[in-house]
């Protein structure tokens, strides 16, 4: 994905979109409790539950251990609204739970962190989670915690982006075209070329690379409204998309 996301890094600028209130920006800008600031800081948490418990696995926790310490952080996070020194750096969402993270596992001791099975509020169903750590194929003994965070922070996020393209395209009855148009967005090399597209969906292949370019133009589009949802100020924004685009890349 890393073609089309840099792209749209390039192509947004100074004169582009204009900046709109994120869900980040309401969570920072609530004085108290506010059905609008809960369910978006929620939202967020939900977006950053599986990057965070991988940084607390990669340090040496076990599986039932690591559920229990994110739970716990989020847990905290929801209902104590800590969130003064984020307010006044007006810091970047995927920066502030890394640190926040950090103190967290570094102040607690063991009986003060846990959250008891079935207790709390599960932001992740546990068969979820589970089969998500099944297929993990990370290597654990190479990677170090902080980018093993980095980069599920990103695939979650272009998860979520390929999520939202392609129920749009099955809304508007267009879904035979997305799953061979979504490999065309990969840095990796297509198994089918767009005339090979053009001859399985019956279409000519002029058609084919005008609904790319439109799959794209909306990939892009998606992929920088979620960046927005985890940024307080625009000037974040960019480096946000150079930033998700390196994770990808290395």
């Amino acid at each position: 994905m890393n073609a089309a996301a840099s792209e749209q890094s390039a192509s947004t600028g100074a004169g582009g979109v204009a900046f709109v209130t994120t869900q980040w920006s309401v969570v920072l800008a609530a004085q108290g409790r506010s059905p609008a600031a809960d369910a978006a800081l929620e939202k967020l948490c939900r977006t950053y539950w599986w990057p965070l418990y991988g940084f607390v696995r990669r340090n040496g926790y076990k599986p039932e251990e690591a559920q229990d310490l994110t739970q716990g952080f989020f847990e905290m996070l929801l209902e104590r609204r800590d969130l003064d020194v984020v307010r006044k750096e007006k810091g970047r969402l995927r920066s502030y739970l890394l640190v926040s993270l950090k103190n967290f596992l570094g102040k607690a001791r063991r009986r003060e962190m846990a959250v008891k099975r079935g207790e709390g509020r599960a932001l992740v169903p546990l068969e979820e989670l589970v089969a998500r750590e099944r297929a993990d194929l990370e290597p654990a003994d190479s990677v170090s915690a902080d980018k093993i965070y980095e980069r599920r922070w990103a695939l979650t996020l272009l998860e979520h982006v390929l999520t939202r393209l392609e129920s749009e395209y099955r809304t508007a009855g267009n879904a035979q075209l997305f799953d061979p148009l979504k490999e065309l967005l990969s840095d990796e090399p297509s198994r089918r070329s767009q005339g090979q597209i053009a001859t399985e969906l019956g279409m000519t292949e002029n058609a084919v690379k005008q609904a790319f370019h439109r799959l794209r133009r909306r990939y892009r589009q998606l992929l920088r409204d979620e960046i927005v949802q985890t940024v307080a100020v625009p000037g974040d924004v960019e480096d946000e998309l150079r930033h998700f685009i390196s994770v990808l890349q290395t």
